[in-house]
């Protein structure tokens, strides 16, 4: 019973659902989760109206340029040497008002997130696919692969190098890649709550789609990258852990600083031995675009976890 909430999730299996509209709607989903095993658990039509229409389309709007490695991290036990898990998906929906205005709907996503931790460094991989398309018209197609390594990850202070190759067509970022290092400071280590600082600097390469004017803008930029990460553990049923990252480049062009700020809140309830409660935020936040987008995005979703 004294067992922490974050100790009982790597214990078992966890499978998230992924709650979707159904009615005329063929939908292949396989989950998997490997944490030295493989489980797999039917999909269950009758939970399809438990949580809101829009979660599975709004899966792909943010997750941010910035990547949470820190929600995988935070999820170890340092007692295994891995942890993966993954998601492939795939949408297809029929569901028109008159023959003759149909509306078709084919869509598909994959997520692969892998740890690694050896005696002294750690290794993570962490990917994602999304598309959606609308008759004959691409509404979403967003995708990234993170590589990152710390070094003396058990030590106080250690080292992160990373690498990143992302694009997000419906913003018109086609494509950023960005490689950079830091050092990772860890300010508080309780039974209960950690609270990490991490300070660093990357390099930055993007090339955007004016939404527009028919021209590519490319631009590279040397820049300050940050983060603060906390968790807290209430007690054995409630989990709260959050990140923010801060990032600061300059334009030499334009004589402007460019902030970027970006963050996830994870706020997890156990509400008996088998069911979960999830909940996440995450946004991301731009002073000066580089071409005319929106500035502030957002991601809620809330959904159940089934642990064995």
């Amino acid at each position: 019973m004294g067992a922490s909430l974050a100790n009982y999730k790597m214990q078992n299996t966890a499978i998230f659902f992924t709650i979707g509209y159904n009615y005329l709607f063929l939908r292949l989903k396989l989950n998997f989760s490997l944490i030295h095993h493989f489980s797999m658990i039917p999909y269950f039509k009758w939970l399809s109206l438990i949580l809101l229409t829009g979660f599975t389309i709004g899966q792909q709007e943010v997750q941010g340029q910035i990547l949470n490695i820190e929600r995988h991290r935070l999820q170890v036990d340092t007692a295994k040497s891995w942890m993966i898990n993954g998601t492939i998906g795939l949408r297809i929906y029929n569901r028109s008002a008159a023959a003759d205005s149909p509306v078709d709907m084919f869509g598909y996503n994959a997520n692969i997130n892998t740890v690694y931790f050896a005696e002294r460094h750690s290794y993570a991989l962490i990917g994602q696919l999304d598309y959606l398309k609308i008759n004959d018209a691409d509404f979403l197609n967003f995708g990234f692969l993170h590589l990152r390594t710390n070094l003396f990850h058990r030590n106080p202070s250690s080292i992160e190098i990373f690498g990143q190759l992302s694009y997000d067509n419906f913003r018109g970022l086609d494509p950023r890649v960005l490689f950079g290092a830091g050092l990772r400071k860890r300010l508080v280590y309780s039974e209960n709550s950690t609270l990490h600082l991490g300070v660093g600097a990357l390099f930055e390469s993007e090339w955007w789609n004016h939404p527009s004017l028919e021209k590519t803008v490319d631009v590279q930029y040397l820049k300050s990258t940050n983060y603060l990460s906390f968790r807290h553990t209430f007690n054995e049923y409630v989990d709260f852990n959050a990140i923010i990252y801060y990032q600061l480049g300059y334009d030499r062009d334009l004589s402007l600083a460019r902030h970027r700020t970006s963050g996830v809140v994870n706020l997890n309830a156990r509400l008996s031995r088998i069911f979960s409660l999830t909940n996440s935020f995450e946004f991301n936040y731009e002073n000066k675009p580089i071409v005319p987008i929106t500035r502030f995005i957002f991601h809620f979703k809330t959904g159940f976890t089934m642990g064995f």
